[in-house]
């Protein structure tokens, strides 16, 4: 943090160092590993597998390097705001923060009726009833939200398990789907032929744009170091913990596609029901019913764990912010009790439920999935772009003995941080590219274009209030 805030409020009480290896490498996978791209990735087909793989190398490698060694130079809590502001400045930091925080509101409600509909599998017949209730799925999401943001106001060491809970609903689905789709390739065959013709990508915008869909999910990574002053140990936890928390990502998605598409084609995969429908199809062959009302309650879990995950890892960019003045300083307070962020947590909740129930207003609930879902890809990435040019400018300055630097030194840490500059460049022009189907494709791009500048412009104007009001603040305690 900086001295001239930190002193103005000397007596504060200090965040707990509540995060320890194992709760990590739990939230990298909560928050790295959804099974919703699993079915989006199937829905695809066999070509999916081979861009995981480009994803793999193009941003998830770039991007973890990155994470590990700019986490070793600056571990504050921050992260990434700390990692913009050191390397461009104050409004660059203040301004990617506000890019990231802004864009992870609409995520929250997307996993959430993601969750809401898995949770509908439970409740069988009855439950298809509310498959196309707005009110059903914005209650789910609000109440969870709230759930989710009065735990983590009382402490990291309550809300942590949410998270810790949610990966096993990451990866214990994916394992058991698995499991099923090998016993039943051997007993029925597979539902999907994979060869070198299905599994190349094809080269059409509908495709590239698939593409950035891909990239996209393994976002996330960068996030478990904006809680750096709760972290034990940061500089030696954290790569550990990306380690072994990306190794069961990665898994997850390569064996989770393939196994989904040995359950069912891909013409018969959804975004949002894909992986379940796998799940009962499988548990249906071998009499298994039981088994796939387990997998959907795993499922909700897990879009609870990542939308926990990601509301109190997003919520210290603000807390952060305000300990710099350019948000009202009551965003840096502590709790002298439970040593939380708790102004920056509470109004990031609160924004998250009303952007959750403005997302059930007037549409379809598929309809507000993806609108939600494609609002997230633009807007998500955009920060990354900063990260990565903070990992190339960060290479001017000598990192000092405790930092951990990338394999390779400078060389290697420039030339991932061009490639996962040019990844992201691309990623967020293919977003930009409507679907074929959009019958006003100029309309289309046009609304994405001034939607992202407004934001960009609110943030701009707001950095600039708090600026001038910051100034005043820092020459009255003079």
């Amino acid at each position: 943090m900086k001295a001239e805030a930190a002193s103005l409020d000397a007596q504060s009480p200090r965040l707990k160092r509540a995060l320890r290896f194992h709760d990590l490498a739990a939230f990298y996978v909560v928050t790295g590993l959804s099974v919703r791209w699993v079915a989006t990735a199937a829905a695809a087909g066999p070509s999916a597998l081979v861009v995981w793989v480009f994803a793999l190398l193009g941003f998830f490698v770039p991007l973890a390097a990155s994470v590990m060694e700019l986490s070793s130079r600056y571990p504050q809590e921050g992260g990434l705001y700390v990692w913009t502001r050191e390397a461009f400045g104050d409004g660059a930091g203040f301004l990617t923060a506000w890019m990231y925080w802004m864009s992870n509101l609409p995520y929250f409600a997307s996993f959430l009726y993601f969750g809401a509909g898995s949770a509908l599998f439970l409740a069988g017949g009855r439950g298809r009833a509310l498959s196309a209730s707005p009110v059903y799925f914005m209650a789910f999401a609000v109440i969870w939200l709230s759930i989710i943001t009065a735990v983590n106001i009382v402490g990291l060491d309550a809300g942590k398990w949410l998270n810790n809970v949610g990966s096993v609903g990451s990866w214990a689905p994916i394992a058991i789907l698995i499991v099923l789709a090998a016993a039943s390739a051997r007993r029925f065959g597979v539902a999907t032929h994979f060869d070198v013709a299905t599994m190349t990508p094809r080269l059409s915008w509908k495709d590239a744009v698939f593409w950035s869909t891909i990239f996209f999910a393994f976002a996330g990574c960068e996030s478990g170091s904006f809680m750096g002053e709760e972290i034990e140990n940061p500089r030696r936890t954290i790569p550990w913990a990306l380690l072994a928390g990306g190794t069961v990502m990665v898994l997850g998605y390569l064996l989770g596609t393939t196994a989904l598409l040995t359950a069912l084609p891909a013409g018969q995969v959804s975004g949002v029901d894909g992986l379940m429908r796998g799940a009962a199809v499988l548990c249906g062959r071998f009499g298994l019913g039981w088994l796939a009302a387990a997998m959907a309650l795993l499922l909700v879990l897990n879009a609870v764990g990542g939308t926990a995950a990601f509301l109190s890892s997003t919520s210290r960019l603000p807390f952060v912010a305000g300990l710099d003045l350019y948000l009202p300083p009551v965003f840096g307070r502590i709790h002298p009790r439970f040593r939380t962020p708790w102004v920056a947590i509470g109004v990031y909740g609160l924004a998250g439920m009303v952007v959750a129930a403005l997302g059930q207003a007037g549409t379809t609930v598929r309809g507000a999935y993806d609108v939600l879902v494609s609002m997230g890809i633009i807007t998500y990435f955009l920060p990354y772009l900063a990260l990565f040019a903070a990992m190339a400018r960060a290479q001017r300055q000598p990192s000092g003995p405790e930092a951990r630097r990338v394999p390779g030194g400078r060389p290697v840490a420039l030339a991932l941080a061009a490639v996962g500059f040019v990844t992201t460049a691309g990623t967020i022009v293919l977003s930009v590219f409507p679907a074929e189907e959009e019958p006003h494709k100029a309309v289309a791009v046009a609304k994405v274009l001034i939607s992202t500048s407004v934001l960009v412009g609110a943030g701009a104007a707001t950095f600039a209030i708090g600026k001038r009001k910051r100034a005043e603040l820092m020459a009255s305690n003079q």
